[in-house]
């Protein structure tokens, strides 16, 4: 029985990034307990590094110092978690002798995840007949404990639950929610996906304009009312935009003030999940709980900027940010919008992107008659324009957003070009 592995595709990871593919397919885990008995520094710092990972939020874990032995004394006089994780570097009879004594001391519903040093198909066997949940073999990585738990937790059966992109502007006024509804609206064009717009944006939110919606009800209702939301009350809250839109509409009034919880949205988002496969996170300009929280959750981040340098600050700041809330996940993708302004001073490209270490994905050019078009027709650029290069360029980042790097874009386009120049590198 071999230990979990991954192998990473360079192509989808910086080099320095943590992030393993099959760890960004894996879903959160539900609220449980965890405790870990560990003997070597090797095992016991992957299990911690694991509990600090966003799939893991929802649990609590604590890591102890000491095999077998140790956990079978602890729980003498503790009541056992949801799942308990031992490392034992004692031979196969003698660890099977050993876990006869974990057994008396622990409850019939709790779990245990054993990880050995011995690479024994026989004692796998042993081990899973004697009602052990899993077998792993040292050395463990950190994506190992978070796939292993999740296998066990996580109900396969259950419906899959949807990708969630988040959008954030690094300043005020870049674009960002025009961006995200315009990508909402491709990937639901282009893949025949379901997708919902959630504009968390609630007291100055555009979308409801940009898709030219008035709906009576919208995300206050479920945001102030979190006792109500399932499937069903979120269904009467979605307005229809297209044919596989749906929006969660911001109210965009000032009629009360909007301070939430760091955890307010969290399960508006979770049941959105759960109904669409796709969720566009339209996220305001702010720093505060609960945008930290929910960008710190999200499975992708898209950060829209423009190119001065108060953007540059910015979003460094994000990124930097970013990568300690989120160590095992891909950086986020980069966006340099309205570009070329007329007798502005820019920033390079290049200069832009290196103090970022983040190469921007797509520059999308300053034009303000085919934008202006849209957002007073409360159209989409697609809608307006479908084959202009700034719509190609927004069907690319629909592409790469969704995983279909494989699909290329028929004409060369500013995002294009970079994935050819990355994977040349590469």
């Amino acid at each position: 029985m071999s230990n979990l592995a991954y192998e990473t595709d360079h192509e989808d990871l910086a080099p320095e990034d943590g992030a393993s593919p099959a760890l960004q397919k894996l879903r959160p885990i539900p609220r449980i307990s965890i405790q870990a008995f560990c003997e070597t520094d090797s095992v016991a710092n992957p299990i911690e590094r694991a509990g600090e990972d966003r799939r893991m939020a929802k649990t609590h874990l604590k890591v102890h110092m000491g095999g077998v032995a140790t956990a079978v004394e602890f729980y003498q006089t503790a009541a056992t978690p949801n799942l308990v994780i031992v490392e034992s570097s004692s031979e196969p009879r003698e660890l099977l002798a050993s876990l006869e004594e974990l057994a008396g001391v622990c409850d019939p519903s709790t779990k245990v995840i054993i990880i050995g040093h011995y690479n024994d198909v026989w004692l796998y066997r042993e081990l899973i007949r004697a009602g052990i949940s899993e077998y792993v073999v040292a050395p463990i990585s950190m994506a190992d404990i978070v796939s292993v738990i999740a296998n066990i937790f996580v109900d396969p059966e259950a419906e899959p639950l949807g990708h969630s992109i988040a959008f954030v502007g690094a300043k005020g006024g870049v674009g960002s929610s025009t961006v995200a509804h315009n990508v909402a609206w491709a990937i639901s064009n282009l893949f025949e996906n379901e997708v919902v717009v959630a504009d968390l944006d609630l007291p100055f939110g555009t979308a409801n304009i940009n898709f030219d919606q008035d709906p009576a009800q919208g995300i206050a209702e479920a945001v102030f009312s979190p006792e109500r939301i399932d499937e069903v009350y979120l269904d009467r809250l979605l307005a229809q935009c297209a044919e596989r839109l749906s929006l969660l509409a911001a109210p965009s009034t000032l009629d009360r003030v909007y301070d939430f919880d760091p955890e307010a949205f969290a399960q508006i988002i979770d049941t959105t999940q759960r109904t669409a496969p796709v969720l566009v996170l339209d996220v305001p300009h702010a720093w505060n709980g609960w945008t930290k929280t929910t960008l710190a959750q999200a499975d992708e981040i898209v950060i829209t900027a423009t190119p001065d340098l108060a953007n540059l600050r910015n979003t460094k700041n994000l990124i930097d940010t970013l990568k300690k809330l989120r160590p095992n996940d891909k950086p986020p993708v980069l966006l340099l919008n309205q570009a070329g302004i007329p007798k502005r001073p820019e920033i390079s490209l290049e200069d832009f992107a290196e103090p970022l270490g983040v190469i921007p994905a797509a520059t999308i050019p300053f034009e303000p008659q085919l934008f202006g078009n849209a957002a007073n027709n409360g159209r989409m650029l697609g809608e307006m324009d479908a084959s202009n290069p700034i719509v190609e360029t927004i069907n690319d980042l629909a592409h790469v957003l969704t995983g279909r790097r494989d699909v290329k874009p028929k004409k060369k386009s500013g995002l294009s070009g970079i994935l050819d120049r990355l994977k040349r590198k590469s």
